[in-house]
C-alpha cells in the first residue's frame, strides 16, 4: 500500500492532507443546504478562504490516470466542477436527492455532460446501477451525508454503492464520530431517536459514528478499512461568537472483491503525509474553519428557502401527490410531523388493500403528520375519520394534503384536529366528535421517544370505543406502527397494560401468538402483493382494551 502511495507522490504517515481535501469537500454540505441564488455566496466563501487554490495545487498528485469518481450528495456542484477543470481525465457522476439541486449543477456555466454525469437518486430507495454502469467506479466520496440516513437504511446506501465500484475502488468518508460536542449537548435531551440517532434542538439530524459501529457496518456489506481516523478540531464560529471542540470520522473504504484480476486496482489515495504549505500555514494562523453542523449555514447566510415539494405515493388503486417538507432540509425541521415516514406507507397499503379493517367504523389517527395517507384511505368506507397532530404547522400542511388528494364524497367525513396527548381540552375537543369513541386507532412511529409513551396511551384509553360485545376481530383496537427506537416492546406493552390495554397480535407474528389466532395474518397473506413492505425493520403491535 505504501509503495503505492509513494508511486504517486504520497505517504501514510500523516493526516494533513486528508484534513484540506475533507474541508474542501464542506462545500457539498453547504450546496445542499442552500437555494439556487445562494450558490454563488458559496463559491465565493471557498475560494477566499483557500480551498479552490488547494485543490488547483494538489489534486494532479491525487490522479494520474483516468478515473471516474461518484459524488453522493453532490448539492449545487461547488466541489464537481474545480476537479473538472483541474483534470482532463477524470469523470464525475454525481447525484442527489434534492432535484433543485440536481438542476443547480446542470444549469453551471462549466457543466458538460461529455465530463458530469448528474441525477437525481435516493440511495435508500434507488438502484443506483441503473445510472452507473456496474463496477465502473473508482472512487466515491460521502461527504457528511450516511449520518442523515436512518441507521437501518445504512446497508441498503452501501450495498447500493458497492454496485457501481469497481473491485477495489475506495470509499473516501468523512462525517460525524461520537464524543462530537453538538452529541454531548444532546445527552439529556428528548430528541433522541436511537442509540447515536438525534433530531437535535435546532432540528438538525443526525447520526454520531463509533469506530465499532462504523468499521463493523462497512464490513457486513463488502468493504474493508484502508484508513480509519478520528478528527478532532477546535472550530470557531464567528457568526455566533464560539469556539467547539468537534470530532469527525475521516476513513477510507475499499471493496473487498476476490474476483478482481481483471480489473485494476485504484490508484488514489489520500495524501497523508505531513507536509505543510504556505496557504496551509496562513489558514491556520487565521484559525478560520467553517462549521456546518447545526444549521449554521442559514445563520451564516440568511436563507430562507422555499421547503415544500410534492411526493407522489402510490398504493392499490389510490395515488396521492403528498406537500412534504423537501429532502434536504428534512433534517432541519423541527417537526418530525412535516415529512412521510415508512410506517405510514405500511399501515396505508395495508388498509387500502383490506378495507374491512376500517369499513363502517370511526377511526382515530394519532400523530398523523403531514402525510394523512392512513387517514385519506380509510376515508374512502369508515363512517368517520379523524386525523390528529399536535403540531399546528404539521395540521396546516396535512389540510392542504386532504383537499387536495380526497375528492368531496371522501373528504366530509375525515376531520383533522389538533391533539396533544394528555391535553383535557384537546382530548374532550376529540371526544364530542364521536361520544361512543373510536373502533380503531392508528399511530405509526409515535412511540420513540420514552416520555411521550403514557400520554400516548392515556389520550388512546380515553379515546377508544369500549364496546366489547362483538366477536374478537370487530372488538375495538389500537394499531401501531413503527421501527423500534429508544423504547423496545417490552417497555411498550408494560405501558399499555398500566392504561387497560392488551397486545392480542404482532406483526411480523411473534413466537408467542398462533398462527391460527392472529389477526393481521390474513392482511399480509391475502393480499401480498398490495402490501408495500418499504423496511423489514417495521413492526406491528395490536393492542385491545382489557
Amino acid at each position: 500500500m505504501k509503495e503505492m502511495l509513494r508511486s504517486i507522490g504520497m505517504s501514510s504517515t500523516n493526516s494533513t492532507k486528508t484534513e484540506l481535501v475533507f474541508s474542501t469537500l464542506f462545500a457539498t454540505t453547504i450546496s445542499v443546504l442552500l437555494a439556487s441564488e445562494y450558490s454563488s455566496r458559496i463559491d465565493t466563501t471557498w475560494t477566499r478562504n483557500g480551498d479552490t487554490t488547494f485543490l488547483e495545487r494538489e489534486a494532479k498528485s491525487f490522479w494520474s490516470d483516468t478515473i471516474i469518481a461518484e459524488q453522493i450528495g453532490c448539492g449545487a456542484g461547488n466541489t464537481i466542477f474545480p476537479l473538472v477543470a483541474t483534470y482532463c481525465n477524470i469523470f464525475v457522476h454525481a447525484c442527489d436527492f434534492s432535484p433543485r439541486a440536481v438542476n443547480l449543477v446542470k444549469m453551471h456555466k462549466d457543466f458538460s455532460e461529455t465530463r458530469v454525469n448528474a441525477f437525481v437518486c435516493d440511495l435508500t430507495v434507488d438502484d443506483l446501477s441503473k445510472q452507473i454502469s456496474p463496477s465502473s467506479v473508482d472512487i466515491v466520496t460521502m461527504i457528511f451525508v450516511l449520518s442523515a440516513v436512518s441507521p437501518e437504511k445504512m446497508p441498503l446506501v452501501l450495498q447500493n454503492i458497492r454496485k457501481v465500484l469497481k473491485p477495489n475502488g475506495y470509499v473516501l468518508f468523512r462525517d460525524y464520530a461520537t464524543g462530537d460536542l453538538a452529541q454531548k449537548r444532546l445527552g439529556g435531551k428528548d430528541q433522541k431517536i436511537s442509540e447515536n440517532f438525534y433530531v437535535r434542538g435546532d432540528g438538525t439530524r443526525a447520526f454520531y459514528f463509533a469506530d465499532e459501529f462504523l468499521t463493523r457496518l462497512f464490513k457486513e456489506n463488502g468493504f474493508e478499512t484502508e484508513e480509519y481516523d478520528v478528527y478532532c478540531k477546535q472550530v470557531e464560529n464567528r457568526s455566533r461568537e464560539i469556539v467547539m471542540d468537534r470530532r469527525w470520522v475521516q476513513a477510507v473504504f475499499y471493496s473487498n472483491v476476490v474476483n478482481c484480476l481483471n480489473n485494476r486496482k485504484c490508484e488514489v489515495k489520500l495524501d497523508l503525509v505531513h507536509k505543510e504549505s504556505e496557504n496551509t500555514q496562513k489558514a491556520s494562523a487565521n484559525g478560520f474553519e467553517i462549521d456546518m453542523s447545526e444549521g449554521v449555514a442559514s445563520e451564516m447566510f440568511g436563507v430562507s428557502p422555499s421547503t415544500d415539494e410534492t411526493m407522489e405515493v402510490k398504493l392499490s388503486d389510490w395515488v396521492f401527490k403528498i406537500r412534504e417538507l423537501s429532502k434536504e432540509y428534512q433534517h432541519t425541521c423541527k417537526s418530525t410531523g412535516l415529512m412521510l415516514w415508512e410506517s405510514a406507507r405500511l399501515m396505508a397499503s395495508i388498509v387500502a388493500a383490506n378495507q374491512s379493517i376500517v369499513s363502517g367504523k370511526r377511526v382515530l389517527e394519532l400523530g398523523s403528520g403531514c402525510g394523512g395517507i392512513c387517514s385519506m384511505v380509510a376515508a374512502r368506507s369508515a363512517d368517520l375519520v379523524v386525523a390528529t397532530d399536535g403540531d399546528e404547522t404539521t395540521l396546516e400542511l396535512l389540510s392542504l394534503n386532504v383537499s387536495s388528494n380526497l375528492q368531496s364524497s371522501s373528504r366530509s367525513n375525515l376531520i383533522t384536529k389538533v391533539l396533544r396527548w394528555g391535553n383535557k381540552d384537546h382530548i374532550g375537543s376529540i371526544k364530542q366528535l364521536s361520544d361512543e369513541g373510536f373502533e380503531i386507532i392508528l399511530g405509526t412511529d409515535v412511540t420513540y421517544i420514552p416520555e411521550a409513551i403514557s400520554p400516548l396511551f392515556s389520550t388512546a384509553r380515553e379515546l377508544i370505543s369500549v364496546n366489547k360485545d362483538i366477536e374478537e376481530v370487530q372488538k375495538p383496537a389500537l394499531i401501531l406502527c413503527h421501527i423500534l427506537r429508544r423504547v423496545d416492546e417490552p417497555s411498550i406493552i408494560s405501558a399499555a397494560a398500566h392504561f387497560g390495554f392488551k397486545l392480542v397480535d404482532r406483526w411480523p407474528l411473534g413466537s408467542s401468538i398462533a398462527r391460527s389466532q392472529s389477526i393481521m395474518d390474513a392482511w399480509f397473506l391475502e393480499n401480498s402483493e398490495e402490501v408495500c413492505i418499504p423496511s423489514t425493520a417495521l413492526s406491528i403491535m395490536y393492542f385491545h382494551t382489557v
